[in-house]
Order: structure tokens, then C-alpha cells, then sequence
């Protein structure tokens, strides 16, 4: 008796949850049409919209380049005198100012030099003594004219000597205690030092003590291959990226072309300067010179952020209103970084979305 009772009311709940079901299926309505995709507010607001238009086109040449200082404000330091030089006080990366003393040198050829001024000075005072003495002489009849004019002379040429020996003094730094003083003769950074301490150093050995420049401006020294050789010229603006500063340009211009190529690379060497505010570049860095150069040719132009690359194809969103939305491929005639030109699927005025492009790119795709 339980068991056809349960029986009879699982049979009933069965039928009560097969008529629901059937009872409810024709009131659901499926589509597979989906609501177009709608920029929200928050979004369009830090949206960047270009607008094509007509412009020459520029393509931007790149080369590789290394960050060196300018020689014609460098300072190299070269030994006047021979010795060991000591109490070396600077580093390479060091500021130093003009005047500052960098090392000293204990030469006995200074020692030599403030040898002869003490003799040139004895001398000089005994001839003035001397003279006076001819002059007293002269007064008592005991001297002549000619003895005047021997005792003259022979005080000018100690007067002469003594002169020239404080001029060579001073020459080798006018050290009167017999060492030669190593000053940095201008404003900068040590970028070269090649002694140490104790080292003995000579005139006649040909190398320099110190290099000293100011690296308010640099030199990117770079090469040009035989192709691009006639799209480069002194005076062309460039802007120089590196890799300690992604994010920053540095503009300056072709300050040189060498105008030879090298025998074994086949490469002409080029300079840029530029200005170095903070002495951001360092010497030997590694940098990236892009020139612009425009050619007398015309195409539809808009931001290089406005493109979007996918599946090998390029493509923009043009923008209507924030619910009309229309993904376009294009075909690009080529990109400098800044402006890309467009050889189809863009006209004057068309307006595209020229930052996040790929945001809403994807969200419409996403909604599509």
C-alpha cells in the first residue's frame, strides 16, 4: 500500500515538472542578432579622435648610433714637466672646476726652474748695485760714460733673465716649493684618467694625464650605408632615442657628414650634436638616430597610434558616435613612428580613433 502510494507521487511530480517545461518553452524567444557595440561615456571621454587628411609624405630613416663627447670642448692634460706624480684626487665621472688642482708632480725639473729665478733675482740686484756704484763713480770723476752705459746693460740683460725665469716658472705652474701643480685649465667631467698615484710620468712619452670636457653638449656618432647617403644632410633635424630612456627624444641636427666612405664597412661616417640637459647622456651609450625626410608625394595621413595590426592586416576605427563604431582595414604606404600614410580604405575627414584604438578595437570585435 506505501509503495504505490509513493509510486502514484513521483508519476505526479514527473508530469507537474514535464508540463511546466512545455508550458514555459514557447514564451522564450532566442535571437542570435546582438546589440551593437556602444563606447561608454567614460571611455569616450579620454578617447583621441584624428581626423585624416592630405599631407607630403615623410618617411623616417633610422641608424645606430654611440653617444661620445664633443672633442672640440675637451681638455686633454698632458705632462709639462717629468716625475712621479702623487696625491691624485679625481675619478673618472668626477665635476672638477678650472684651476683645480687634479694631482702633483715632484720634478727635479722644477726644482731647476726656481733654482734659476733665485739666480736671475741675486743677479738682477747685484747689476742694479752695481750701476748705482758706476753712477756715484761718474759723479766723482772716477768712472766714464762708457762705464755708465756697460753697467746698463749689463743690468737689463739680469733684468731679462730674471724675467724669463718667472715666465717659465709660471709656465710649469709657479710652484716655489718645487712641485709641479696638475689644474684642470677648464670647467667639466673627468673623462679620461691614465695615472695613479706614484706613477712617473714623462714630457716625451706622448700621453695624456687627463681628459676634461664639459658634455654640455655631445656627439652621437653614427653610420651611413651607400642607400641612404643621398637622404642626409648637414643641418637635418634628427631625434635620438636610447635605451636608458625609452620615453624621451632628444632632438639636435647632422652637425657633420664625413663625406668618405670607410674602405672596409663602406659607410659614411656621420655626427649629430645635441644638447644634454642634465647630462643625461653619458659617453659610449648606445642611441638611435631617426631623420625625417618628405618627399614631394601626397596621401591620406593619420596618428600612428590610430593603427591597429592584426592577423597581418592593418586596421582603424572610425568613429561616428559613441554607438557607431566601424572597424576598416587599411593598407599603409609607411609609418615614421609619429604619422602614418595610407595608400586605401581611408579619405580626407574620416574621423578615427587615434589612442586606446586597440581597446575598443577588441571590444567590438568581442560584441560583434
Amino acid at each position: 500500500m506505501n509503495k504505490t502510494i509513493k509510486n502514484s507521487i513521483s508519476i505526479l511530480t514527473a508530469s507537474f515538472m514535464l508540463l511546466n517545461l512545455f508550458s514555459c518553452r514557447p514564451k522564450e524567444q532566442h535571437s542570435d542578432v546582438r546589440a551593437p557595440y556602444v563606447i561608454p561615456d567614460s571611455t569616450l571621454r579620454t578617447l583621441a579622435i584624428d581626423t585624416a587628411k592630405i599631407s607630403n609624405i615623410s618617411y623616417a630613416i633610422k641608424f645606430n648610433g654611440i653617444v661620445d663627447y664633443n672633442t672640440d670642448k675637451v681638455a686633454n692634460i698632458f705632462p709639462l714637466v717629468s716625475g712621479n706624480i702623487q696625491d691624485v684626487r679625481v675619478m673618472p665621472g668626477d665635476y672638477v672646476h678650472a684651476g683645480q688642482v687634479l694631482g702633483t708632480i715632484r720634478s727635479p725639473e722644477v726644482a731647476n726652474y726656481n733654482a734659476a729665478l733665485v739666480t736671475a733675482e741675486a743677479n738682477a740686484r747685484l747689476n742694479a748695485k752695481l750701476l748705482d756704484q758706476q753712477k756715484e763713480l761718474f759723479k766723482s770723476g772716477l768712472a766714464s760714460q762708457v762705464d755708465i752705459t756697460t753697467a746698463e746693460v749689463a743690468y737689463e740683460q739680469a733684468v731679462a733673465a730674471k724675467i724669463a725665469a718667472e715666465k717659465i716658472l709660471a709656465i710649469n705652474g709657479n710652484n716655489k716649493s718645487g712641485d709641479f701643480q696638475v689644474k684642470s685649465p677648464v670647467n667639466g667631467f673627468i673623462v679620461q684618467k691614465n695615472v695613479t698615484n706614484d706613477m712617473t710620468v714623462r714630457t716625451d712619452n706622448g700621453g695624456n694625464m687627463f681628459t676634461v670636457s664639459d658634455l654640455k653638449d655631445v656627439w652621437v656618432q653614427a653610420n651611413v650605408y651607400e642607400s641612404n647617403i643621398n637622404s642626409v644632410h648637414e643641418g637635418d633635424q634628427v631625434e635620438v632615442t636610447t635605451i636608458t630612456y625609452p620615453d624621451k627624444v632628444f632632438k639636435g641636427k647632422v652637425g657633420k657628414l664625413m663625406n668618405v666612405l670607410d674602405p672596409t664597412t663602406k659607410v659614411m661616417k656621420m655626427r649629430v650634436v645635441l644638447d644634454n640637459p642634465g647630462y643625461a647622456l653619458k659617453p659610449q651609450m648606445f642611441a638611435t638616430i631617426a631623420i625625417n625626410n618628405i618627399v614631394n608625394k601626397q596621401a591620406t595621413a593619420i596618428s600612428s597610434g590610430a593603427l591597429i595590426f592584426d592577423n597581418s592586416q592593418y586596421y582603424v576605427v572610425i568613429i561616428k558616435g559613441k554607438n557607431n563604431v566601424e572597424i576598416r582595414p587599411v593598407s599603409v604606404i609607411t609609418n615614421n613612428g609619429k604619422t602614418a600614410y595610407i595608400k586605401s580604405g581611408l579619405k580626407p575627414g574620416d574621423r578615427v580613433v587615434g589612442s586606446d584604438a586597440l581597446l575598443v578595437y577588441y571590444y567590438n570585435a568581442l560584441n560583434s
